[in-house]
C-alpha cells in the first residue's frame, strides 16, 4: 500500500510517501505562517523524490485537528481536493494521535510501563490533550481541550509521562496531586511518517474529512452593529 502523508496542523509543515512501513521520501519545515504556500510544492518535491504518481497511490492521509484554524484547514482542504480529482481513499487521524508514535518511536517507550498523555499548549491555561495507555500505543481518550489541572489527571495509571509544549505545566500539576509525572519532548509536533504508519491500519473514512475544532474560533460575527453581517 503505497501512502501520501501529510501535517500543516501546527507550527510546521511535513509530508510522507510511505509504501508499507517503508518511507520512500519526506520532508519537514518549521514556521508559524506560510503552510498554504508551502503544502503543494512539498507534496510535488516528495513525490518526486518517492518517484510515484498520484495514479500509484492507494491512501491519502491527514491529520484532522486538533491545531491551529488555519493549519487545519488547510490540510483537510488539500485532502479534500485531492481525494476528489484522483478518487483515492483517504484517512484522518487525530494531530495528538500522531504526535504519540512520534514520541513512541523518539523515545522508544513500547515497553515502558507508564501511560503517555500528549498535551498541547492551547492558551488561556488550557491544553489539548489525548491519552493513550502504556508505551503510547492504546488510545485511551478522545482529543480533549481541557484546563491544566483536568489534563494533569489523564492517564489510567499513577506513572504517566507528559510529552508536547504543554508538558511541563501539566507534569508539575500532576506532581502537586501525587502522581509520579515526568515531561519530555517539549518541541514535539505531529510528524507526516508517524502519521503514514498509523494510516495502514486504520480504515478510510466513509464521509468527507472534517476539521476537528475543540474551541470555537476568536473571530465572531459582528452583531449589534450599524451593518450587521448577513445569517447564512
Amino acid at each position: 500500500m503505497k501512502i501520501l502523508a501529510f501535517d500543516t496542523c501546527f507550527d510546521a509543515c511535513s509530508v510522507c510517501v510511505a509504501r508499507g512501513a517503508e518511507v520512500l521520501a519526506s520532508a519537514r519545515e518549521r514556521f508559524e505562517t506560510g503552510h498554504a504556500e508551502r503544502l503543494v510544492p512539498m507534496i510535488d518535491e516528495v513525490m518526486a523524490r518517492a518517484d510515484v504518481s498520484f495514479a500509484d497511490l492507494d491512501r491519502l492521509a491527514v491529520t484532522v485537528g486538533p491545531g491551529t484554524f488555519t493549519g487545519t484547514r488547510i490540510g483537510i482542504a488539500a485532502a479534500r481536493g485531492l481525494a476528489l480529482t484522483s478518487g483515492i481513499a483517504t484517512v484522518g487521524v487525530s494531530s495528538l494521535a500522531v504526535m504519540a508514535e512520534g514520541a513512541a518511536r523518539e523515545l522508544g517507550r513500547r515497553s515502558e510501563s507508564e501511560d503517555l498523555v500528549v498535551v498541547v499548549d492551547a492558551r488561556r491555561g488550557e491544553v489539548y490533550a489525548q491519552a493513550f495507555g502504556k508505551g503510547g500505543g492504546e488510545e485511551a481518550s478522545p482529543p480533549l481541550l481541557l484546563p491544566i489541572a483536568e489534563a494533569a489527571q489523564l492517564g489510567r495509571s499513577s506513572a504517566v509521562l507528559f510529552v508536547g509544549s504543554g508538558a511541563a505545566a501539566v507534569a508539575e500539576a500532576a506532581s502537586q496531586i501525587g502522581r509520579g509525572a515526568k515531561s519530555q519532548l517539549p518541541d514535539l509536533l505531529p510528524d507526516a511518517t508517524a502519521l503514514a504508519a498509523l494510516a495502514v491500519g486504520r480504515a478510510p473514512a466513509e464521509a468527507p474529512l472534517a476539521p476537528l475544532y475543540l474551541r470555537p474560533p476568536d473571530a465572531k460575527p459582528q452583531v449589534g452593529k450599524s451593518i450587521a453581517r448577513a445569517s447564512q
